[in-house]
Protein backbone atom coordinates (compact mmCIF):
# COMPACT_ATOMS: atom_id res chain seq x y z
CA UNK A 1 0.00 0.00 0.00
CA UNK A 2 1.47 3.05 -1.22
CA UNK A 3 1.34 6.38 0.59
CA UNK A 4 -1.72 8.12 -1.52
CA UNK A 5 -3.49 4.91 -0.96
CA UNK A 6 -3.43 5.77 2.75
CA UNK A 7 -4.66 9.34 1.85
CA UNK A 8 -7.50 7.93 0.04
CA UNK A 9 -9.16 5.09 2.01
CA UNK A 10 -8.05 7.51 5.42
CA UNK A 11 -11.47 8.89 6.55
CA UNK A 12 -12.69 5.08 6.19
CA UNK A 13 -10.09 3.55 8.11
CA UNK A 14 -10.48 6.11 10.62
CA UNK A 15 -14.80 5.61 10.94
CA UNK A 16 -14.28 1.75 11.22
CA UNK A 17 -11.43 1.38 13.69
CA UNK A 18 -13.24 4.39 16.12
CA UNK A 19 -16.40 2.34 15.56
CA UNK A 20 -14.86 -0.79 16.98
CA UNK A 21 -13.44 1.02 19.96
CA UNK A 22 -15.84 2.86 20.49
CA UNK A 23 -18.24 -0.61 20.35
CA UNK A 24 -15.73 -2.22 22.81
CA UNK A 25 -14.68 0.35 24.99
CA UNK A 26 -18.28 1.22 25.68
CA UNK A 27 -18.58 -1.97 27.15
CA UNK A 28 -16.19 -0.93 30.13
CA UNK A 29 -18.52 2.42 30.88
CA UNK A 30 -20.07 2.43 33.79
CA UNK A 31 -23.37 3.97 33.22
CA UNK A 32 -26.19 4.15 35.76
CA UNK A 33 -29.73 2.38 34.62
CA UNK A 34 -32.98 3.11 36.46
CA UNK A 35 -34.19 -0.33 37.48
CA UNK A 36 -37.85 -1.32 38.58
CA UNK A 37 -38.22 -3.04 41.84
CA UNK A 38 -38.80 -7.34 41.46
CA UNK A 39 -37.48 -7.10 37.84
CA UNK A 40 -34.31 -8.82 36.97
CA UNK A 41 -32.32 -6.20 34.44
CA UNK A 42 -31.58 -7.55 30.90
CA UNK A 43 -27.91 -7.26 30.61
CA UNK A 44 -28.11 -7.36 26.79
CA UNK A 45 -30.40 -4.55 26.88
CA UNK A 46 -28.34 -2.37 29.37
CA UNK A 47 -27.23 1.13 27.85
CA UNK A 48 -24.36 0.51 29.47
CA UNK A 49 -21.63 3.18 28.19
CA UNK A 50 -24.43 4.58 25.79
CA UNK A 51 -23.79 8.62 26.60
CA UNK A 52 -19.75 7.62 25.88
CA UNK A 53 -20.78 6.24 22.34
CA UNK A 54 -23.01 8.85 21.73
CA UNK A 55 -20.32 11.68 22.48
CA UNK A 56 -17.61 10.00 20.57
CA UNK A 57 -19.61 9.27 17.59
CA UNK A 58 -20.97 13.13 17.39
CA UNK A 59 -17.43 14.20 17.39
CA UNK A 60 -16.36 11.86 14.96
CA UNK A 61 -18.58 13.22 12.64
CA UNK A 62 -17.81 16.25 12.60
CA UNK A 63 -14.51 15.79 12.21
CA UNK A 64 -15.54 13.67 9.03
CA UNK A 65 -17.08 16.50 7.80
CA UNK A 66 -14.39 18.95 8.16
CA UNK A 67 -11.97 16.63 6.75
CA UNK A 68 -14.17 16.31 3.31
CA UNK A 69 -15.15 19.13 3.08
CA UNK A 70 -11.04 20.04 3.18
CA UNK A 71 -10.93 17.44 0.28
CA UNK A 72 -13.71 19.12 -1.71
CA UNK A 73 -10.45 21.11 -3.71
CA UNK A 74 -8.42 17.86 -4.82
CA UNK A 75 -8.35 16.25 -7.66
CA UNK A 76 -9.86 12.97 -8.85
CA UNK A 77 -7.61 10.08 -6.81
CA UNK A 78 -7.73 6.34 -7.83
CA UNK A 79 -6.10 4.33 -5.46
CA UNK A 80 -5.94 0.49 -3.91
CA UNK A 81 -5.38 -1.14 -7.01
CA UNK A 82 -8.19 0.91 -8.86
CA UNK A 83 -10.93 -0.19 -6.96
CA UNK A 84 -11.35 3.05 -4.77
CA UNK A 85 -11.41 6.73 -6.11
CA UNK A 86 -11.60 9.80 -4.55
CA UNK A 87 -13.10 12.38 -6.61
CA UNK A 88 -14.99 15.88 -5.40
CA UNK A 89 -18.14 14.05 -6.48
CA UNK A 90 -17.35 11.35 -3.57
CA UNK A 91 -15.67 14.14 -1.07
CA UNK A 92 -19.26 16.37 -1.17
CA UNK A 93 -21.39 13.33 -1.16
CA UNK A 94 -19.46 11.72 2.29
CA UNK A 95 -20.01 15.16 3.71
CA UNK A 96 -23.19 15.33 3.16
CA UNK A 97 -23.81 11.50 4.10
CA UNK A 98 -21.60 12.02 7.35
CA UNK A 99 -24.31 15.69 8.44
CA UNK A 100 -27.44 13.54 7.37
CA UNK A 101 -26.33 10.42 10.37
CA UNK A 102 -25.19 13.39 12.66
CA UNK A 103 -28.50 15.46 12.42
CA UNK A 104 -30.06 11.81 12.63
CA UNK A 105 -28.89 10.70 15.74
CA UNK A 106 -29.19 14.05 17.63
CA UNK A 107 -32.95 14.31 16.33
CA UNK A 108 -33.42 10.64 17.33
CA UNK A 109 -31.88 10.61 20.84
CA UNK A 110 -34.78 11.55 23.23
CA UNK A 111 -36.97 9.49 20.51
CA UNK A 112 -34.84 6.44 21.11
CA UNK A 113 -34.82 6.78 24.86
CA UNK A 114 -37.94 7.00 25.20
CA UNK A 115 -38.47 3.51 23.71
CA UNK A 116 -35.68 2.27 25.15
CA UNK A 117 -33.52 1.78 21.69
CA UNK A 118 -30.83 4.46 22.66
CA UNK A 119 -28.35 1.59 23.07
CA UNK A 120 -24.54 1.49 21.79
CA UNK A 121 -25.41 -1.38 19.09
CA UNK A 122 -27.68 1.34 17.15
CA UNK A 123 -24.98 3.84 17.14
CA UNK A 124 -22.42 1.49 15.78
CA UNK A 125 -25.21 0.22 13.09
CA UNK A 126 -25.40 3.41 11.82
CA UNK A 127 -21.85 4.14 11.47
CA UNK A 128 -21.11 0.79 10.23
CA UNK A 129 -23.63 1.76 7.60
CA UNK A 130 -22.30 5.23 7.07
CA UNK A 131 -19.24 3.22 5.97
CA UNK A 132 -20.90 1.44 3.47
CA UNK A 133 -22.15 4.97 2.06
CA UNK A 134 -18.56 5.75 1.81
CA UNK A 135 -17.10 2.77 -0.08
CA UNK A 136 -19.97 2.67 -2.40
CA UNK A 137 -19.87 6.45 -3.46
CA UNK A 138 -16.71 6.05 -3.90
CA UNK A 139 -16.27 3.18 -5.68
CA UNK A 140 -14.10 2.46 -8.83
CA UNK A 141 -14.93 -1.58 -9.46
CA UNK A 142 -18.00 -3.30 -9.68
CA UNK A 143 -16.64 -5.70 -6.77
CA UNK A 144 -16.02 -2.34 -4.45
CA UNK A 145 -19.65 -0.99 -5.76
CA UNK A 146 -21.39 -4.30 -4.33
CA UNK A 147 -19.20 -4.83 -0.97
CA UNK A 148 -20.31 -1.12 -0.33
CA UNK A 149 -24.29 -1.52 -1.40
CA UNK A 150 -24.31 -4.77 0.98
CA UNK A 151 -22.17 -3.17 3.91
CA UNK A 152 -24.70 -0.07 3.85
CA UNK A 153 -27.93 -2.31 2.94
CA UNK A 154 -27.10 -5.41 5.92
CA UNK A 155 -27.02 -2.67 8.96
CA UNK A 156 -29.88 -0.90 8.23
CA UNK A 157 -32.05 -4.44 7.73
CA UNK A 158 -31.03 -4.83 11.46
CA UNK A 159 -31.78 -1.31 12.42
CA UNK A 160 -35.36 -1.87 10.86
CA UNK A 161 -36.35 -5.01 13.04
CA UNK A 162 -34.26 -3.51 16.13
CA UNK A 163 -37.71 -3.49 18.10
CA UNK A 164 -38.66 -7.03 17.68
CA UNK A 165 -41.75 -6.35 20.68
CA UNK A 166 -43.30 -4.47 17.94
CA UNK A 167 -45.17 -6.71 15.24
CA UNK A 168 -44.74 -4.36 12.59
CA UNK A 169 -41.16 -3.66 12.89
CA UNK A 170 -39.90 -7.52 12.71
CA UNK A 171 -42.34 -7.51 9.07
CA UNK A 172 -41.18 -4.32 7.97
CA UNK A 173 -37.35 -5.73 8.52
CA UNK A 174 -38.01 -9.53 7.36
CA UNK A 175 -39.67 -7.53 3.81
CA UNK A 176 -37.01 -5.49 3.40
CA UNK A 177 -34.21 -8.24 4.19
CA UNK A 178 -36.01 -10.75 1.37
CA UNK A 179 -36.67 -7.67 -1.26
CA UNK A 180 -32.87 -6.37 -0.52
CA UNK A 181 -31.52 -9.86 -1.47
CA UNK A 182 -33.62 -9.88 -4.39
CA UNK A 183 -32.43 -6.66 -5.96
CA UNK A 184 -29.00 -7.76 -4.86
CA UNK A 185 -29.25 -10.72 -7.25
CA UNK A 186 -30.51 -8.36 -9.86
CA UNK A 187 -27.58 -5.91 -9.87
CA UNK A 188 -25.34 -9.00 -9.35
CA UNK A 189 -26.82 -10.33 -12.23
CA UNK A 190 -26.30 -7.89 -14.44
CA UNK A 191 -22.55 -7.19 -13.28
CA UNK A 192 -21.70 -10.96 -13.92
CA UNK A 193 -22.96 -9.99 -17.80
CA UNK A 194 -21.32 -6.76 -18.02
CA UNK A 195 -18.01 -8.85 -16.63
CA UNK A 196 -18.78 -11.58 -19.51
CA UNK A 197 -18.78 -9.40 -22.20
CA UNK A 198 -15.88 -6.55 -21.50
CA UNK A 199 -13.62 -9.23 -19.22
CA UNK A 200 -12.98 -6.39 -16.68
CA UNK A 201 -14.52 -5.26 -13.26
CA UNK A 202 -12.71 -2.01 -13.36
CA UNK A 203 -15.03 0.77 -14.28
CA UNK A 204 -12.85 2.80 -16.57
CA UNK A 205 -12.06 -0.25 -18.35
CA UNK A 206 -15.38 -1.57 -19.00
CA UNK A 207 -16.45 1.82 -20.28
CA UNK A 208 -13.72 2.04 -23.12
CA UNK A 209 -14.88 -2.22 -24.21
CA UNK A 210 -18.78 -0.67 -24.12
CA UNK A 211 -17.46 2.02 -26.45
CA UNK A 212 -16.54 -0.35 -28.70
CA UNK A 213 -19.09 -0.77 -31.69
CA UNK A 214 -17.71 -4.81 -31.98
CA UNK A 215 -19.27 -6.06 -28.26
CA UNK A 216 -22.00 -8.01 -28.03
CA UNK A 217 -24.99 -5.47 -28.22
CA UNK A 218 -27.43 -8.02 -26.94
CA UNK A 219 -25.88 -9.54 -23.71
CA UNK A 220 -24.93 -6.03 -22.55
CA UNK A 221 -28.63 -4.77 -23.06
CA UNK A 222 -29.92 -7.64 -21.06
CA UNK A 223 -27.43 -7.10 -18.35
CA UNK A 224 -28.31 -3.80 -18.59
CA UNK A 225 -31.66 -4.12 -17.57
CA UNK A 226 -30.91 -5.86 -14.44
CA UNK A 227 -28.33 -3.35 -13.59
CA UNK A 228 -31.49 -0.91 -14.05
CA UNK A 229 -33.44 -3.04 -11.72
CA UNK A 230 -31.27 -3.32 -8.84
CA UNK A 231 -30.71 0.38 -9.12
CA UNK A 232 -34.18 1.31 -9.20
CA UNK A 233 -35.36 -0.84 -5.67
CA UNK A 234 -31.97 0.88 -4.09
CA UNK A 235 -34.27 3.96 -4.97
CA UNK A 236 -37.24 2.66 -4.18
CA UNK A 237 -39.00 3.74 -7.37
CA UNK A 238 -42.44 2.07 -9.58
CA UNK A 239 -42.36 -0.59 -9.75
CA UNK A 240 -39.15 -1.52 -7.71
CA UNK A 241 -41.23 0.48 -4.62
CA UNK A 242 -43.01 -2.28 -2.72
CA UNK A 243 -40.41 -2.23 0.35
CA UNK A 244 -40.64 1.78 0.67
CA UNK A 245 -44.41 2.48 2.07
CA UNK A 246 -44.11 -0.58 4.66
CA UNK A 247 -40.65 -0.52 5.50
CA UNK A 248 -41.13 3.78 6.61
CA UNK A 249 -44.32 2.96 8.49
CA UNK A 250 -43.39 -0.42 10.11
CA UNK A 251 -39.72 0.85 11.36
CA UNK A 252 -39.32 3.33 14.49
CA UNK A 253 -39.10 6.86 13.06
CA UNK A 254 -35.85 6.93 13.99
CA UNK A 255 -34.65 4.22 11.53
CA UNK A 256 -36.88 5.50 9.26
CA UNK A 257 -34.74 8.72 8.94
CA UNK A 258 -31.47 6.81 8.63
CA UNK A 259 -33.01 4.98 5.89
CA UNK A 260 -34.70 8.25 4.27
CA UNK A 261 -32.33 10.26 4.33
CA UNK A 262 -28.46 9.58 3.82
CA UNK A 263 -28.86 6.18 2.00
CA UNK A 264 -30.18 8.19 -1.04
CA UNK A 265 -27.39 10.29 -1.59
CA UNK A 266 -25.29 6.50 -1.82
CA UNK A 267 -28.05 5.11 -3.82
CA UNK A 268 -27.27 8.62 -6.50
CA UNK A 269 -23.42 7.59 -6.23
CA UNK A 270 -24.39 4.14 -7.30
CA UNK A 271 -26.64 5.44 -9.68
CA UNK A 272 -24.12 7.88 -11.47
CA UNK A 273 -21.37 5.63 -11.12
CA UNK A 274 -22.78 2.81 -12.68
CA UNK A 275 -24.83 4.60 -15.62
CA UNK A 276 -22.30 7.43 -16.28
CA UNK A 277 -18.79 6.61 -15.68
CA UNK A 278 -19.56 3.04 -16.57
CA UNK A 279 -21.98 2.35 -19.64
CA UNK A 280 -22.30 5.75 -20.99
CA UNK A 281 -21.98 4.60 -24.65
CA UNK A 282 -25.08 2.87 -23.76
CA UNK A 283 -26.58 5.93 -23.16
CA UNK A 284 -29.49 5.51 -25.71
CA UNK A 285 -30.59 1.97 -23.87
CA UNK A 286 -30.81 3.09 -20.48
CA UNK A 287 -32.51 6.41 -20.62
CA UNK A 288 -35.08 5.87 -21.65
CA UNK A 289 -35.70 3.15 -18.98
CA UNK A 290 -35.08 6.00 -16.46
CA UNK A 291 -37.70 8.13 -18.60
CA UNK A 292 -40.78 4.92 -17.64
CA UNK A 293 -39.55 4.77 -14.43
CA UNK A 294 -39.46 8.47 -13.78
CA UNK A 295 -43.07 8.92 -15.33
CA UNK A 296 -44.25 5.80 -13.33
CA UNK A 297 -43.15 6.66 -10.14
CA UNK A 298 -44.21 10.25 -10.27
CA UNK A 299 -47.47 9.25 -11.35
CA UNK A 300 -48.16 6.41 -8.99
CA UNK A 301 -46.10 7.77 -6.32
CA UNK A 302 -48.61 11.14 -6.10
CA UNK A 303 -51.42 9.47 -6.70
CA UNK A 304 -51.08 6.84 -4.01
CA UNK A 305 -50.10 9.28 -1.63
CA UNK A 306 -53.39 11.59 -1.51
CA UNK A 307 -55.06 8.30 0.11
CA UNK A 308 -52.92 7.89 3.03
CA UNK A 309 -53.56 9.43 6.23
CA UNK A 310 -50.19 7.86 8.32
CA UNK A 311 -47.90 10.36 7.76
CA UNK A 312 -45.03 8.20 7.65
CA UNK A 313 -46.65 6.31 5.16
CA UNK A 314 -47.62 9.29 3.08
CA UNK A 315 -43.92 10.49 3.11
CA UNK A 316 -42.69 7.20 1.67
CA UNK A 317 -44.99 7.71 -1.34
CA UNK A 318 -43.75 11.07 -1.67
CA UNK A 319 -40.32 9.86 -1.34
CA UNK A 320 -41.13 7.84 -4.38
CA UNK A 321 -42.30 10.93 -6.38
CA UNK A 322 -39.17 12.75 -5.26
CA UNK A 323 -36.69 9.57 -6.50
CA UNK A 324 -38.53 10.47 -10.05
CA UNK A 325 -37.62 13.87 -10.09
CA UNK A 326 -34.19 12.40 -9.26
CA UNK A 327 -34.31 9.85 -12.43
CA UNK A 328 -35.64 12.98 -14.54
CA UNK A 329 -32.63 15.01 -13.45
CA UNK A 330 -30.17 11.87 -15.17
CA UNK A 331 -31.71 12.36 -18.79
CA UNK A 332 -29.89 16.23 -18.64
CA UNK A 333 -27.82 17.06 -22.27
CA UNK A 334 -24.15 15.42 -21.69
CA UNK A 335 -22.25 18.84 -20.70
CA UNK A 336 -19.82 20.18 -18.09
CA UNK A 337 -23.38 20.56 -16.72
CA UNK A 338 -24.71 17.51 -16.68
CA UNK A 339 -26.95 15.59 -13.89
CA UNK A 340 -25.96 18.12 -11.64
CA UNK A 341 -29.65 19.32 -11.35
CA UNK A 342 -30.00 15.49 -9.93
CA UNK A 343 -27.43 16.49 -7.71
CA UNK A 344 -28.55 19.41 -6.17
CA UNK A 345 -32.06 17.76 -6.03
CA UNK A 346 -31.18 14.90 -3.80
CA UNK A 347 -29.11 17.04 -1.56
CA UNK A 348 -32.19 19.01 -0.86
CA UNK A 349 -34.12 16.66 -1.12
CA UNK A 350 -32.32 14.85 2.37
CA UNK A 351 -31.97 18.25 3.98
CA UNK A 352 -36.13 18.35 4.19
CA UNK A 353 -36.66 14.76 4.92
CA UNK A 354 -34.12 15.49 8.13
CA UNK A 355 -36.41 18.28 8.89
CA UNK A 356 -39.81 16.04 8.59
CA UNK A 357 -38.94 13.05 10.45
CA UNK A 358 -37.30 15.62 12.88
CA UNK A 359 -40.55 17.22 13.60
CA UNK A 360 -42.12 13.94 14.01
CA UNK A 361 -40.00 12.62 16.72
CA UNK A 362 -40.18 16.14 18.53
CA UNK A 363 -43.69 15.30 18.94
CA UNK A 364 -43.83 12.48 19.86
CA UNK A 365 -43.20 11.59 23.24
CA UNK A 366 -42.92 7.91 25.64
CA UNK A 367 -45.94 5.97 24.53
CA UNK A 368 -46.92 7.56 21.88
CA UNK A 369 -45.19 8.17 18.19
CA UNK A 370 -46.90 11.53 15.97
CA UNK A 371 -47.45 9.13 13.05
CA UNK A 372 -51.00 10.38 11.28
CA UNK A 373 -52.50 13.73 10.41
CA UNK A 374 -55.06 13.48 13.82
CA UNK A 375 -51.33 13.96 15.82
CA UNK A 376 -50.91 16.97 13.37
CA UNK A 377 -53.92 18.92 14.11
CA UNK A 378 -54.02 22.00 16.05
CA UNK A 379 -49.94 22.29 16.59
CA UNK A 380 -50.18 25.88 15.59
CA UNK A 381 -52.69 26.92 18.43
CA UNK A 382 -50.42 24.68 20.76
CA UNK A 383 -46.68 25.41 19.19
CA UNK A 384 -46.62 28.11 16.35
CA UNK A 385 -42.70 27.92 16.03
CA UNK A 386 -43.03 24.08 15.04
CA UNK A 387 -46.34 24.25 13.17
CA UNK A 388 -43.93 27.12 10.95
CA UNK A 389 -41.49 24.16 10.58
CA UNK A 390 -43.68 21.86 9.33
CA UNK A 391 -45.21 24.47 6.86
CA UNK A 392 -41.44 25.12 5.60
CA UNK A 393 -40.84 21.74 5.43
CA UNK A 394 -44.29 20.33 3.19
CA UNK A 395 -43.67 23.24 1.05
CA UNK A 396 -40.31 22.57 0.63
CA UNK A 397 -41.52 18.95 -0.74
CA UNK A 398 -44.44 20.31 -2.81
CA UNK A 399 -41.62 22.48 -4.55
CA UNK A 400 -43.74 25.72 -3.32
CA UNK A 401 -41.19 29.01 -3.37
CA UNK A 402 -39.32 30.67 -1.62
CA UNK A 403 -38.13 26.75 -0.31
CA UNK A 404 -35.11 25.54 -1.70
CA UNK A 405 -37.62 22.62 -2.64
CA UNK A 406 -39.01 24.79 -5.81
CA UNK A 407 -35.38 25.94 -6.71
CA UNK A 408 -34.27 21.99 -6.95
CA UNK A 409 -37.79 20.98 -9.06
CA UNK A 410 -37.21 24.23 -11.22
CA UNK A 411 -33.36 23.12 -12.06
CA UNK A 412 -34.69 19.59 -13.13
CA UNK A 413 -37.07 21.33 -15.22
CA UNK A 414 -34.31 23.27 -16.92
CA UNK A 415 -32.38 20.53 -17.77
CA UNK A 416 -35.39 18.69 -19.12
CA UNK A 417 -36.33 21.07 -21.27
CA UNK A 418 -32.23 21.90 -22.41
CA UNK A 419 -32.38 18.26 -23.22
CA UNK A 420 -35.52 18.74 -25.60
CA UNK A 421 -38.01 16.29 -23.49
CA UNK A 422 -40.42 18.98 -22.99
CA UNK A 423 -43.26 16.65 -22.72
CA UNK A 424 -41.68 15.09 -19.34
CA UNK A 425 -41.56 18.33 -17.99
CA UNK A 426 -45.15 18.98 -18.58
CA UNK A 427 -45.78 15.72 -16.38
CA UNK A 428 -43.24 16.48 -13.72
CA UNK A 429 -45.16 19.56 -13.16
CA UNK A 430 -48.90 17.94 -13.77
CA UNK A 431 -47.24 15.26 -11.09
CA UNK A 432 -45.96 17.95 -9.03
CA UNK A 433 -49.50 19.87 -8.64
CA UNK A 434 -51.15 16.79 -7.71
CA UNK A 435 -48.61 16.12 -5.26
CA UNK A 436 -49.33 19.69 -3.15
CA UNK A 437 -52.37 18.53 -2.63
CA UNK A 438 -51.52 15.82 0.24
CA UNK A 439 -48.90 18.43 1.26
CA UNK A 440 -50.89 21.20 1.55
CA UNK A 441 -53.59 18.95 3.42
CA UNK A 442 -50.87 18.67 6.58
CA UNK A 443 -50.59 22.18 6.58
CA UNK A 444 -54.34 22.79 6.95
CA UNK A 445 -54.47 20.02 9.87
CA UNK A 446 -52.25 21.83 11.38
CA UNK A 447 -53.11 25.39 10.97
CA UNK A 448 -56.97 25.10 10.67
CA UNK A 449 -58.16 21.82 12.27
CA UNK A 450 -59.22 21.49 16.23
CA UNK A 451 -56.10 19.73 18.29
CA UNK A 452 -58.27 16.18 19.38
CA UNK A 453 -55.52 15.62 21.77
CA UNK A 454 -52.36 17.05 23.81
CA UNK A 455 -50.06 18.50 21.80
CA UNK A 456 -46.34 18.33 23.89
CA UNK A 457 -42.33 18.32 22.12
CA UNK A 458 -40.03 16.35 23.24
CA UNK A 459 -36.12 16.38 23.01
CA UNK A 460 -33.44 18.44 24.22
CA UNK A 461 -32.21 21.69 23.13
CA UNK A 462 -29.92 20.99 20.98
CA UNK A 463 -32.35 19.07 18.47
CA UNK A 464 -35.09 21.96 18.94
CA UNK A 465 -31.87 24.35 17.85
CA UNK A 466 -31.09 22.26 15.42
CA UNK A 467 -34.62 21.57 13.95
CA UNK A 468 -34.98 25.64 13.77
CA UNK A 469 -31.91 25.99 11.93
CA UNK A 470 -33.04 23.18 9.67
CA UNK A 471 -35.74 24.95 8.64
CA UNK A 472 -34.13 28.18 8.18
CA UNK A 473 -31.27 26.51 5.94
CA UNK A 474 -34.30 25.34 3.35
CA UNK A 475 -35.67 28.92 3.81
CA UNK A 476 -32.10 30.72 2.84
CA UNK A 477 -31.39 27.87 0.09
CA UNK A 478 -34.31 28.42 -1.59
CA UNK A 479 -33.82 32.34 -1.70
CA UNK A 480 -30.11 32.17 -2.70
CA UNK A 481 -29.84 28.74 -3.88
CA UNK A 482 -26.62 29.74 -5.84
CA UNK A 483 -23.75 28.56 -3.32
CA UNK A 484 -25.19 25.28 -3.05
CA UNK A 485 -25.92 24.77 -6.93
CA UNK A 486 -22.13 26.01 -7.92
CA UNK A 487 -21.01 23.99 -5.43
CA UNK A 488 -22.93 20.63 -7.20
CA UNK A 489 -22.10 22.21 -10.87
CA UNK A 490 -18.32 22.42 -9.63
CA UNK A 491 -18.26 19.08 -8.18
CA UNK A 492 -19.73 17.74 -11.26
CA UNK A 493 -17.49 19.16 -13.36
CA UNK A 494 -14.34 18.04 -12.06
CA UNK A 495 -15.22 14.73 -11.86
CA UNK A 496 -16.46 14.27 -15.31
CA UNK A 497 -13.50 16.24 -16.36
CA UNK A 498 -11.45 14.28 -13.84
CA UNK A 499 -9.74 17.16 -12.86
Amino acid sequence: MQAFDLYAIMPELVLLVATCLLLVASVFVPERVASTPGVEQDIFHTPRGVGFFYFFSIILLAFLIFAFVGRLGDPTLVAMNDLFQSDPLSNLLKACSCGAVLVALIYSKQYLTDRALFRPDFIALALLALLGQFVLISGANLLTLYLGLELMALPTYALVAMRHTQEKSVEAGIKYFILGALASGFLLYGMSMLYGVTGSLDLIEIFKTVADPRINHLVMAFGLVFIVAGLAFKLGVVPFHMWVPDVYQGAPTAVTLMIAAAPKLAAFALLFRLLVNTLLPLLGDWQPMLVLLAVLSLVVGNVTAIAQTNVKRMLAYSAIAQMGFVLLGMLSVFDEHAFSASLFYVITYVLTTLGTFGLLMALSRKGYDCETLDGLKGLNKKHPWYAFIGLVMMFSLAGIPPTVGFAAKLGVLEALVDAEHTFLAIIAVIASLIGAFYYLRVVKVMYFDEPEHEVTVSGSGAARGILGLNAILVLVLGIVPSSLMGLCLDAMRRTLLGS
